[in-house]
């Protein structure tokens, strides 16, 4: 095809490296950075076929490997409405990622338009944005490059969070609509969330100084940008772990996955009991909060934590309203606590489901809800108000002061919600607003309910393949009477749970148990460990630890 004649030339300059398989998966393709030249430059030409295909909208494409060690990178792809690239386009990904010659980059560009029934008359339009990493500058000049080679109309919005680019994607595909989500730009979207806030808070008893983790990167900026566009005692905030200029700093003894994996504070961090402290990871897209009691003794207000408050506050709020037919939901994976589910079943009395692990996954579950809460336990969420919810909402009208209050802080906090993607400055201004109308300490917040003592563990084995699950991801299929022996397992120890899920990037199997107290909880998952080791092809030496 005519329009697909510069791109052999363009891919020349970006040859794939020899013995190495990419793989697009939740996260769009994560790996080392310096092997990732090519995998970007096409991802160029996939964008704007991509965007080619909903007839001109735009399409985002971020560089960012989040959480992981300063020497990765990857990159992913935003659709139109800032959400996650459609579950059938991965494969498209990985095809292309996975071309040996420049002659077959455009035979699967050709068959994927053929396929797609794709006009390629129309004009792509891609916006693009990096995170502060060192091999951002060298993987942006290869997007650039296949970008050009398919003379896509773009426009780079250079260092900012993934949420912020996902949220410029949202605007600038519904601007002009009964939709409109804001400005698509960084002023803007600081406008957006900041003026929400206060509209929220105003009146409030004033906060006392929110501590911020900003894990060495993208985040440090971008926060402080919002703090001077709140520019209010309502937002006052001290951020550390700021050095975006360092190498060899990002995530490291610091973060969102950090603080969550190892259950401390992170390095830089010295904590006093009453205050509040949360950290991001490297891309801004998850957040944990913390405190210290006053023992000094640390305690975690992760996902699971957040969703509840949130969840909290909906409920009351949708309640005073008086909406009818207006419910809020609640979505987890199965490595949410076992503490929280029950919390939101029994105390709240919410519907909850459970998806597969995966933001995506648990996007679409909540998108069924009228207004669904969804949280991983490492911090990644964000709340959604379905087309039902938005209609109900416009529709209703109010019988007293109490309800149009109510209705309106509604529509207050959708403002302050980023609905297309998890967000960790967003979601931190929605706690920092539910904390400050409560007028709740951490420790307040956290007496909701007591975690049950959980372990999540590591095996190497064989072949992951073997492993099949179902009942979002907690019951195994494969191999066969595997799960019956992990029942029988639980089933000695009080409140016991495990469930064993594949990993998607390794040859190994994650093992997660819960149980009453700590010695049963891990008593149960270092036997469902050693079960899984002997009975499925564990490889190597045998962890002596394992039961």
């Amino acid at each position: 095809m005519a329009v697909f004649e510069n791109v052999s030339q363009y891919s020349a300059k970006h040859p794939k490296p020899a013995g190495i398989t990419f793989a697009y998966g939740t996260a769009g393709f994560r790996t080392i950075g310096e092997t990732l030249d090519s995998t970007v430059f096409r991802v160029g030409l996939l964008a704007a076929l991509r965007s080619q295909s909903k007839q001109g909208k735009v399409i985002g494409v971020m560089i960012t490997a989040s959480h992981n060690h300063e020497r990765d990178n990857g990159i992913k792809l935003v659709d139109p409405m800032g959400e996650m690239l459609q579950q059938s386009w991965e494969g498209y990904c990985s095809e292309m990622a996975n071309a040996e010659t420049d002659d077959q980059v455009v035979q699967v560009l050709t068959s994927i338009a053929q396929a797609e029934g794709i006009d390629l008359s129309v004009t792509p339009r891609v916006v693009y944005a990096r995170d502060t990493r060192p091999s951002g500058p060298m993987l942006q000049a290869a997007l650039e490059d296949g970008l050009a080679a398919l003379a896509v109309d773009a426009t780079n919005y250079g260092i900012v969070t993934t949420p912020q680019l996902h949220y410029f994607v949202r605007c600038l595909n519904t601007a002009g609509t009964p939709a409109a989500y804001g400005e698509p730009t960084e002023a803007g979207y600081y406008e957006k969330y900041g003026q929400a806030f206060l509209r929220l808070v105003d009146g409030r008893p004033t906060p006392t100084t929110l501590y911020i983790d900003a894990a060495n990167g993208v985040g440090a900026p971008q926060v402080r940008k919002l703090a001077a566009a709140i520019s209010s005692p309502y937002f006052n905030i001290d951020v550390r772990n700021c050095d975006t200029e360092t190498l060899g700093k990002l995530n490291i003894d610091c973060g969102a996955d950090y603080v969550k994996s190892n259950q401390r504070q992170p390095v830089g961090m010295t904590m006093q009991p009453g205050a509040r402290y949360c950290s991001f990871d490297g891309d801004a897209d998850r957040i944990v909060y913390y405190y210290a009691d006053e023992s000094g003794a640390f305690c975690l207000l992760d996902g699971d934590k957040i969703s509840t408050l949130i969840a909290t506050y909906l409920r009351d709020l949708v309640s005073t309203a008086g909406v009818e037919d207006l419910e809020v939901g609640v979505v987890q994976t199965a490595y949410a606590n076992g503490s929280s589910t029950s919390y939101i079943k029994d105390t709240l009395q919410l519907p909850t489901v459970f998806a597969k692990t995966g933001v995506k996954h648990l996007h679409h579950e909540a998108e069924k809800m009228s207004i669904g809460v969804y949280f991983e336990a490492n911090g990644h969420g964000t709340v959604l108000f379905n087309t039902r919810a938005v209609a109900k909402l416009q529709a209703a009208t109010p019988q007293t002061p109490a309800q149009a209050d109510a209705i309106q802080r509604l529509w207050n906090l959708r403002d302050l919600i980023n609905e297309s993607v998890g967000d960790a400055m967003a979601d931190m201004l929605l706690v920092e607003t539910i904390l400050i109308c409560k007028d709740w300490t951490p420790a307040q917040w956290d007496a909701a309910y007591k975690d049950m003592p959980s372990r999540l563990l590591k095996v190497v084995v064989a072949d992951r393949n073997l492993f099949k699950t179902t009942n979002a991801e907690q019951t195994l299929t494969s191999p066969p009477n595997l799960q019956s022996f992990i029942d029988s397992l639980a089933a000695k120890f009080p409140r016991g749970r495990s469930f064993v899920r594949p990993s998607g990037t390794e040859d190994a199997v994650r093992v997660y148990a819960e149980a009453a107290t700590r010695a049963d909880c891990d008593q149960l998952a270092y036997s469902v460990a050693g079960a899984v080791f002997d009975r499925a092809g564990g490889r190597g030496e045998r962890p002596a630890e394992f039961l």
